[in-house]
């Protein structure tokens, strides 16, 4: 039934009328994510659990903080795109975010504005009210369609539907060439890590049957699986069922391309917990990235945007991520996560 489902939701394309690309990059391009730490509006919203961000509740989330936290944001994206040589990222994948106007405030930011980004967001079931959802550069990446796929999973105990994000698939032409993405953010480790991991696996199952339903119609395609997956590189959800490699000259047929495993086969991370470092956020893409061609994109390398202006400066959690909050006492700062990205050239 889970398959007959997910075949039929893969199948369902909802076409989106967007600007046709105006001139695209000729040389490379930026491909990033960015779990931004609960960008809520300051709004109590019905059926949504989220009051604790608003003026009244126990964050006392208000408008002074809620456009700091943009600016912030907002900052680091830009930052993270100059240390590349390039305006900004083409196409960003974007988690932990209330709605899609939370979105259009960020992209409406004076460092990004020019950039003319648009949105692919799709209002998600998750309990909290976060979604996921892809922001691009009309004249780098034009859409041609988009969906978002729901991930169907149980509590063990009492078998009610665990409502969680979907994972939203657009595809369209990067700089005139095929390419789809995938946004992502799998289910937490709430309950430790062993006990909630079948929930991740059946995430990665259902990443994975859209890779393979595009693959089957084009052997060739290139694919790119992006976003929070609360696992790290080695574990098994993303080895197992993704398929993803750390060596380029393991990626066999059918296999996904891991470039940020390295990162963490070196001890570094895009988040922190009690002294630990993971690499939750991730970005990971089908052999044809890696390929040569004549006017392809191809991929270049990968990194972490983890400069210390966005580190925590002094104390017990030096280092870190700076966050916006810590537990209910407010910080300042930026995200609990590291934003991640690759670099396409041709």
């Amino acid at each position: 039934m889970l398959n007959k489902l997910l075949l039929s939701a893969v199948l369902l394309v909802g076409l989106l009328n967007v600007t046709p690309a105006v001139s695209q990059r000729a040389d490379g391009g930026m491909i990033a994510f960015y779990n931004l730490e609960n960008l809520f509006d300051t709004i109590d919203t019905p059926n949504v659990r989220d009051t604790e961000f608003t003026p009244a509740g126990k964050k006392a989330w208000n408008s002074e903080r809620y456009w700091k936290k943009v600016s912030s944001v907002a900052a680091v994206i830009k930052r993270m795109a100059t240390r590349e040589g390039v305006k900004g990222p083409a196409v960003l994948g974007l988690c932990e975010v209330e709605n899609k106007q939370v979105v259009v405030d960020l992209v409406n930011d004076p460092q990004l504005k020019a950039l003319n980004y648009q949105i692919v967001h799709y209002d998600s079931p998750d309990k909290r009210g976060i979604d996921v959802c892809l922001v691009y550069q009309p004249d780098c990446f034009e859409v041609s369609n988009s969906r978002a796929v729901p991930l169907m999973i149980y509590d063990a105990q009492d078998g009610d539907r665990i409502h969680t994000r979907d994972q939203l698939v657009v595809s369209g032409l990067f700089a005139g060439e095929p390419m789809h993405f995938i946004v992502n953010h799998w289910p937490s480790r709430w309950g430790g890590e062993e006990r909630s991991r079948p929930l991740r696996i059946e995430a990665a199952k259902v990443s994975r049957s859209i890779i393979d339903s595009i693959l089957v119609t084009d052997a060739k395609a290139k694919v790119m699986l992006m976003g929070d997956l609360n696992d790290d590189p080695i574990n098994e959800s993303v080895t197992e069922h993704l398929h993803a490699k750390e060596n380029k000259r393991q990626v066999k047929k059918g296999d996904l391309f891991n470039p940020l495993q390295e990162y963490f086969s070196k001890g570094e991370g895009s988040l922190a917990y009690k002294g630990k470092w993971n690499l939750f956020d991730q970005i990971i893409f089908t052999k044809s990235v890696l390929k040569k061609g004549k006017g392809n994109y191809k991929y270049k390398h990968s990194g972490i945007y983890d400069e210390q202006d966005i580190r925590v400066a002094e104390g017990p959690y030096k280092g870190y991520p700076f966050r916006t909050y810590v537990g209910s006492n407010y910080h300042g700062g930026y995200s609990d996560h590291f934003p991640v990205y690759i670099m396409l050239v041709r």
